[in-house]
């Protein structure tokens, strides 16, 4: 990537020059690129982070030499680290910040030598333009009091346009002084602070999210909603007469995939599937594509979804609605009877949905039995296609990926919008075979372009460390269990051991969370280095290009090769490059900032719906133990502490490795059933407290 060979040159100690320009034209000779090419680089390199002009003229490439940048978690007490992404945080004294607020991205100089772990911010690359709060009155100036409890101060609100009362939850723009002090403008107000739902909304602006799109994206996207022209349909493959339809839940709107099946000789099938061909409607550097980029990701909630696209796309022409045409890229595989792919095409295509299936439609079909008219009229394909998932499963479980049993919860809601009841969500042999099919073509497709050399953006699951294994060893010997020894190699047939050696206990599901909290997390890359979960070499997303951004690079990239013919000049290859690296740097940031608000609001609802119950019982099993108490799970999937101070008795020692707290005549450990009464649930900490019952 050019990036890599402006920082190469940039790292040598005698590049200094007392202009930038004269440096822009050093590189730029260099490196064969046009001067505005390195100016624009640098610029964003500059605006990253990953390089900083020390003194005019003089820039160090980072981390360099005592220097080092990464994002200021705050802390109520005034003082904070720099997360570095590696080792250990970077301590900074309250007396050093820079006015710096958690969230920042910052750049940090290392003064102490001292495992190299205290430092100063020197400057904010990347600073928090947004906070949530509570407005309060402090004599007669209004302050807000943030949401977010690692900033340890209110901060000063000036005047503007839009009035805020005591107790408003509001959205304020951070303005920054010189001298490191700040202040809000309030930008919106969302509600009163008690009300839940202003609640679950500050949350949603916590994390920087937002349901509407700006007036000319939605401008765009409506120009785009149109029906399939001739013109469009030209040199596709049309798959309009085959039978395809879409199988997802009761309140699905976006359909971005379809099948297809056919039986072929020796038992073998050709399973087509065709996802939405997004990339022809949302052209790079279009508005649509600058907010979907922005959002990386639809975000999901209990009754409200924030899409990464305009409803005019992404419930209009980019669906697959039934009985209409739309545009796919299908992945046509012929698949043996042992669930191998021994042939496969990757076509620009069109379809025409013969069928909206739900799983709940398509589950009896598989089970041999009537359903609906619409899921008995494709019958045949069903059965068939439900024999291919079996094939397909029993070919995951031979080369040994896991399935982790952490089943998900579905909230009840009633007609005004508050939840009434949670229960755990329903997954069956429906939802396996799209699963299925989905894991089949994104493999295919990486395998494809791996092997080809073409950038890519590709899911990569890395193996767990030989640390975070030992503990989950030491955890599972703890339990009485007799498992295998590391390996050498960490492969997930061993994992699939280690999860056979605690199915079927009471503790299973909170065994298979311990397991999963030992693994590394799934992320986005422009490399190669396989899935572990799923035991593959080769794995990307291309199945979901109206939810996620890197299904919607990667479609570019593969419609770009196939009007190619896979043959890419190497100045393209290097823009690949980097194209794909920034998208798959921002759609991983985007998921873990989606999945942490899913999980937030959940953790409200769930909150909300227990307050009813303080005082009351319950049946419960122990899901954690830590050194100040243990958490409580119940059957809906509330999970509540016991203080170690509430427990009975004292003088409980804490055993980190086997997660048990003990003393003279109690044990308490994950997996041990116990009665609990509920004495908090506070909705604005979305906390919740249990004392046992029986004491």
């Amino acid at each position: 990537m050019i990036k890599e060979r402006i920082k190469e040159l940039m790292s040598k100690d005698s590049l200094v020059y007392s202009k930038p320009d004269n440096l822009f034209l050093f590189l730029a000779d260099n490196l064969q690129v046009p001067v505005e090419k390195i100016k624009f680089e640098i610029e964003k390199m500059l605006k990253n982070g990953e390089i900083f002009e020390i003194r005019k003229g003089k820039f160090l490439v980072l981390p360099s030499r005592g220097y080092v940048t990464g994002k200021f978690l705050g802390s109520s007490k005034g003082f904070g680290f720099c997360d570095i992404g590696r080792q250990e945080d970077i301590f900074i004294p309250g007396n050093r910040t820079l006015g710096t607020i958690d969230g920042d991205q910052v750049v940090v100089k290392l003064f102490s030598t001292d495992n190299g772990a205290d430092g100063e911010v020197v400057k904010v690359v990347k600073p928090v333009e947004r906070l949530v709060g509570r407005v309060v009155k402090v004599s007669k100036n209004s302050f807000l009091e943030p949401d977010n409890n690692k900033i340890p101060f209110k901060i000063p609100l000036i005047k503007s346009k839009i009035s805020a009362r005591p107790n408003d939850k509001v959205v304020i723009k951070v303005i920054r002084r010189t001298n490191g002090k700040i202040s809000g403008e309030v930008i919106e107000v969302l509600g009163q602070s008690d009300d839940v739902k202003t609640l679950e909304l500050g949350i949603i602006r916590e994390r920087n999210l937002y349901e509407q799109f700006s007036d000319d994206v939605e401008a765009l996207a409506n120009s785009l909603n149109k029906p399939v022209s001739a013109k469009q349909k030209k040199g596709r493959l049309d798959l309009t007469g085959i039978v395809t339809f879409t199988i997802d839940g009761e309140d699905a709107k976006d359909f971005d995939d379809a099948v297809s099946i056919k039986a072929l000789p020796d038992d073998g099938f050709e399973l087509g599937v065709h996802i939405a061909d997004v990339g022809e409607y949302v052209k790079t550097g279009s508005v649509i594509d600058e907010a979907a980029f922005e959002r990386g990701t639809s975000t999901y909630f209990p009754i409200k979804v924030l899409p990464m696209l305009p409803v005019a796309l992404s419930n209009g022409i980019c669906s697959l609605n039934e009985g209409v045409e739309r545009l796919t890229l299908s992945c046509i595989m012929q698949v043996d009877k042992n669930g191998k792919v021994e042939k496969y095409d990757i076509k620009e295509s069109v379809i025409k949905s013969k069928a909206r299936l739900t799983y709940t439609e398509v589950y009896p079909i598989l089970l041999g039995k009537s359903s609906t008219p619409k899921a008995n009229a494709v019958k045949k394909e069903l059965q068939m296609m439900g024999k291919l998932a079996k094939i397909l499963q029993a070919a995951r479980e031979k080369r040994g990926a896991l399935d982790l049993d952490v089943p998900e919860s579905e909230f009840v809601f009633d007609e005004e919008g508050y939840v009434v009841d949670v229960k755990k969500r329903e997954r069956n042999d429906a939802h396996r075979l799209i699963e299925e099919f989905m894991v089949l073509a994104n493999e295919t497709i990486a395998k494809h372009f791996a092997l080809k050399q073409i950038p890519f953006v590709y899911r990569v699951h890395e193996k767990p460390t030989v640390e975070k294994t030992k503990a989950v060893l030491d955890f599972l010997h703890a339990l009485g269990l007799s498992v295998p020894q590391i390996p050498k190699i960490i492969s997930p047939s061993y994992f699939c051991k280690l999860l056979a050696s605690v199915s079927g206990k009471p503790y299973t599901e909170p065994a298979n969370k311990i397991i999963l909290r030992s693994m590394q997390k799934a992320v986005y890359k422009n490399q190669n280095l396989g899935h572990f979960g799923l035991a593959l070499d080769y794995y990307c997303h291309f199945t979901s290009p109206i939810r996620r951004y890197p299904d919607l690079t990667i479609h570019r990239i593969i419609k770009e090769s196939l009007h190619n013919r896979e043959k890419f000049a190497p100045m393209r290859l290097e823009e690949l490059e980097e194209l794909t690296y920034e998208s798959a740097l921002q759609s991983s940031e985007t998921e873990r900032n989606s999945e942490k608000a899913e999980r937030e609001v959940d953790d409200l609802w769930l909150t909300y719906l227990m307050k009813d119950h303080v005082g009351e019982v319950f049946d419960g099993r122990i899901t954690s133990v830590t050194n100040f108490g243990v958490f409580v799970g119940l059957e809906n999937s509330a999970e509540g502490l016991i203080k170690i101070e509430d427990l009975p008795g004292d003088g409980y020692l804490y055993f980190e490795k086997s997660l048990e707290l003990k003393n003279q005549s109690r044990v308490y450990k994950i997996g041990d059933p116990i009665k609990v009464k509920l004495i908090s649930a506070n909705v604005f900490t979305r906390k919740i407290d249990f004392v046992p019952a029986n004491t």
